[in-house]
């Protein structure tokens, strides 16, 4: 359907004529002549005649100019039909870790080995393609904790924004307790069971103002869920002087406080040692069952103001034209 925006600019239609009624024209002071009529004089009042046609076409055209132009003011909007939007319940919000140990390149993806980081944002991002229908958050955390993506439904730019980050673009340092803190920030607004928290890390607290344990409790107090990824290979063989050795690639990963705060939030604490594991993971994740919310729609608008005002300019431009004419 059709209507006006601003709709009370139509009551600006009889301004001119509001105007014209305040401010009188000047009166003409010409001397009377008489005129004595002879054959030529004829031709002239053709003239005379035809002129007066055209300052009544010009004056109608005036009138419609400003009429669209009116129109034009008052925000004429094409409303479509209701379209419903995608809410299935969810509001999930991605903590990824950024230090300097997610560098470590103890995945493999098609055959080739990458580092940590480089596989989280292949496995999240396949996650958060499939997420349709929930929103989706993005913190990302180092020394700090910083908001990268409010919750939107705009799955895409979620994505884009994750494959942007890079290992140490928040410090070198591991701040759990101020992700959680923040994430749990933004989703205080939203509705109490459907708060869903995914951290992933491969290290232990080392950093921020907010105990990993004391922003857990304010979690659990808030009805936040949280589902906790260690991330990293058990172990790795490294060439030194006397051949091979084994080393432990998760040695600083806190899987006791990884599976504590999991636990306290009424979540779950996942291990990805390799992508196929990661996978798994998010394939388990991708099964939370939504909450029921209520529907909401959104109808699309069109703006049609140009329209009107492009007919305006139009009309305006004949009116001058004409009165040119006339006056010559």
């Amino acid at each position: 359907m059709y209507e006006f925006a601003w709709w009370w600019m139509l009551f600006c239609a009889p301004l001119p004529l509001l105007l014209r009624w305040l401010w009188t024209p000047a009166q003409s002071r010409q001397g009377v002549a008489l005129r004595v009529p002879f054959l030529h004089e004829f031709t002239h009042g053709q003239i005379r005649l035809g002129r007066s046609k055209a300052v009544l076409l010009t004056r109608l055209l005036a009138v419609l100019a400003w009429l669209a132009l009116v129109v034009a003011a008052a925000r004429p909007v094409w409303i479509g039909a209701a379209v419903p939007l995608p809410v299935s319940g969810r509001d999930l919000m991605l903590a990824v870790d950024l230090s300097g140990s997610m560098q470590e390149q103890d995945f493999q993806v098609n055959g080739q080995v990458v580092d940590r980081l480089y596989a989280t944002k292949l496995v999240a991002g396949e996650f958060i393609a499939k997420r349709r229908g929930d929103r989706i958050g993005l913190v990302l955390f180092g020394d700090q904790a910083y908001l990268q993506a409010p919750l939107t439904f705009d799955r895409k730019t979620v994505r884009t924004l994750l494959n942007e980050s890079a290992i140490g673009l928040a410090g070198e340092r591991t701040a759990i307790g101020d992700a959680i803190g923040l994430a749990l920030k933004r989703l205080q607004d939203r509705p109490e069971k459907n708060r869903v928290l995914i951290l992933m890390t491969d290290g232990a607290n080392t950093a921020g103002t907010v105990s990993p344990l004391e922003a857990t409790e304010m979690a659990a107090a808030e009805g936040l869920t949280i589902y906790t990824v260690g991330i990293g290979s058990e172990s790795q063989q490294a060439r030194s002087i006397l051949g091979f050795n084994l080393i432990n690639q998760t040695a600083q990963l806190d899987e006791r406080l990884l599976t504590a705060i999991a636990e306290k939030t009424g979540g779950q604490y996942f291990r990805a040692r390799d992508t196929q594991e990661f996978q798994s993971i998010y394939t388990e994740l991708d099964r939370l069952e939504p909450v029921e919310q209520e529907a909401e729609s959104w109808r699309p608008q069109q703006e049609l103001f140009r329209w009107p005002l492009a007919l305006a300019l139009l009309l305006s431009v004949l009116a001058f034209t004409l009165r040119m004419e006339a006056l010559e």
